[in-house]
């Protein structure tokens, strides 16, 4: 039996850590607890990214453990910009939140203190960043481009800093709500789905943007993949044959047999349990948020 080759079939992803080149990347990798933290930086630390590897957060030591580190790496992209109190940050939860998987963004920004109005009214305490967010929704629902959404929003919140948190696709069956990406490059919404929308990015909104993404989604090709991989090389460790004749065949034989079982480019999978998983994410994600915007935040959630 021919062994898969996954860079054969491009398989779906928006995380950075399932490039092929991901390795060249690295410039600092730890682990705590079961937790691992990488980071990567490309075109000379122009493009950031962190990539938090976890278990579980429904459990509750796990989700606190996850949470600090996520608010340390959080921070790392926060501090650079030096940011005052009065500075509006403006975050943004992209998805649709009738479709569970693609409800993160939306259900992250429940979860989200605003302050925004505070400030307009001279009423804010000391130790409290000037916030405010949106649901910017799905193109199909408003008819409008997301990134012209965020410039008028961007422009009239006067905002210094863009947070976004979108749905992302994983090319890793094991990586999905198991992962946190964060990066200063950006994001294009709709991506992961092969719908790819208008880029929100600095270059575009001309102020930093921070993108915080979690893969709720796996692409049903890498199920096959995964799947094929790892049988068939179990199989051929235990010298087992139960594939007959189709261990004769060619490689590229093999691969156009793959083709014809991976046709289906709109298949996408989410665990069963995904909509009680999100539920403890998002509030990971908007306390987390809290927490690195507002030096006062506490909660007893």
């Amino acid at each position: 039996m021919h062994a898969v080759n996954l860079d054969k079939f491009s398989l779906r992803t928006d995380l950075i850590i399932d490039k092929k080149d991901f390795q060249a990347l690295v410039t600092k990798k730890y682990q705590e607890d079961e937790i691992t933290v990488v980071r990567s930086a490309s075109n000379n630390g122009k493009k950031n990214y962190v990539t938090i590897n976890f278990t579980d957060v429904t459990d509750k030591d796990n989700y606190q453990k996850v949470e600090t580190v996520f608010i340390r790496e959080l921070k790392r992209f926060i501090k650079p910009l030096k940011l005052k109190e009065k500075d509006s940050v403006l975050v943004i939860g992209l998805g649709n939140d009738k479709i569970t998987p693609d409800s993160l963004g939306p259900l992250t920004i429940d979860n989200i203190l605003v302050t925004k109005y505070l400030f307009n009214i001279g009423d804010v305490e000391k130790g409290y960043q000037n916030v405010c967010t949106f649901k910017p929704s799905v193109t199909g629902s408003t008819g409008i481009e997301t990134i012209e959404m965020l410039k008028t929003l961007a422009k009239v919140s006067e905002a210094k800093c863009l947070i976004i948190i979108d749905a992302l696709a994983a090319s890793s069956i094991d990586r999905v709500n198991k992962t946190i990406q964060i990066t200063d490059t950006g994001i294009h919404p709709g991506s992961g789905v092969n719908n790819n929308r208008g880029e929100v990015s600095k270059k575009t909104l001309n102020i930093p943007v921070i993108a915080i993404g979690i893969p709720t989604i796996v692409d049903a090709k890498t199920i096959v993949v995964d799947t094929f991989t790892k049988l068939t090389s179990f199989l051929e460790k235990k010298k087992i044959n139960v594939f007959g004749n189709m261990q004769d065949l060619e490689k590229d034989e093999f691969k156009e047999l793959l083709d014809e079982v991976l046709t289906n480019d709109t298949l996408m999978v989410t665990p069963k349990e995904v909509d009680f998983v999100l539920e403890k994410l998002s509030l990971l994600l908007g306390n987390g948020i809290n927490k690195t915007l507002h030096k006062n935040f506490n909660t007893t959630k």
